[in-house]
């Protein structure tokens, strides 16, 4: 649909915000409109660079946690709130866009997931204007955010397996560029929605769980949207690499939803690695160090990941 005379154009066709700078020569773009909603607030994301080379950088998109229900890009959890986890990652040389997306009491599934593709097809739509390399994107996020990576992992350009008519790639922002992320690392994530309440121990038809409340019922009510929106729903061979992180005392999304999402990816052919913090409860709550050491091991692997190719390539 055009946009009538009268009216400016969308949000996120707009100019770019101007750069600022930030620490040991990274910079960041805050505040940026990736996606404009009729009727509703612009989807924004805050863009962090590394040190200008003068050649286009990888991305990695990073999606906050909070049940689907509360957080913001702002923040990559409590542990760092002394710290800025984007700017060590800028640091390496991986540019990291943190995205807002909308939350459980303004939309149900699969609005979520739609908004994380228009923040992947948005940047390279604009990769030439922000100095990115479009064919190096990573997805990356913690709990709810995890799940939403995991899922822009397995799903670019289709439909969900378990609901063929529901699109999940969705009408969001700019359409056309392909979502696909050629990295995933999920940190504590659910990757099988039914499955929580029974790995917690918690009332499978309690309706205000938040898994219930980002499907609009509860998981057992509706199983064939569960699915589709469970990760592990829709491994297959052409799976990106995996990286799963999680305490193995984690009491609100047990480390036992990663063990099978890793299980699953192996079982496909898929490179994963699994890594788990003793002691480590959600959000890397009780153990001092896995907060330190997750975050160099995701730096470290997403550097790994989405490095320039060789000739030899």
């Amino acid at each position: 649909m055009s946009t009538p005379p009268f009216l400016p154009p969308p949000a996120h066709e707009g100019p770019l915000p101007a750069v600022r700078a930030a620490s040991a020569g990274t910079r960041v773009l805050p505040g940026v409109p990736y996606a404009a909603l009729p009727g509703l607030r612009p989807l924004e994301l805050d863009l962090y660079l590394p040190p200008d080379t003068g050649a286009p950088v990888p991305v990695v998109v990073f999606l906050h946690g909070g049940g689907w229900r509360l957080g913001s890009r702002h923040s990559a959890g409590p542990a760092y709130a002394a710290s800025t986890p984007f700017e060590h990652v800028a640091r390496a040389g991986v540019a990291v866009a943190s995205v807002d997306y909308r939350l459980s009491g303004e939309a149900v599934w699969p609005a979520q997931l739609h908004d994380a593709k228009a923040a992947v097809r948005w940047l390279r739509s604009r990769s030439g204007e922000l100095g990115i390399d479009p064919a190096r994107i990573a997805a990356w996020g913690e709990s709810a955010g995890g799940h939403l990576a995991g899922l822009l992992g397995l799903t670019a350009g289709t439909d969900a397996p378990a609901a063929p008519a529901a699109q999940l790639e969705g009408e969001v922002g700019i359409t056309g560029p392909s979502s696909a992320v050629s990295a995933v690392v999920s940190w504590y994530a659910p990757s099988d929605v039914a499955a929580v309440a029974a790995d917690t121990g918690t009332d499978p038809l309690d309706p205000a769980t938040r898994e219930a409340l980002l499907l609009g019922a509860p998981p057992q009510t509706v199983p064939e949207l569960a699915s589709q929106a469970s990760p592990i729903s829709h491994v297959t061979a052409d799976a990106p690499p995996f990286l799963l992180l999680h305490g193995s005392a984690d009491r609100l999304v047990p480390c036992v939803q990663s063990r099978r999402m890793h299980a699953a990816l192996r079982a496909a052919g898929v490179e994963a690695e699994l890594g788990e913090y003793e002691g480590a409860d959600h959000m890397w709550r009780g153990s001092p160090d896995a907060a330190r050491l997750a975050l160099d091991r995701t730096t470290d692997y997403l550097r790994r990941q989405l490095a320039a190719p060789t000739k030899d390539d």
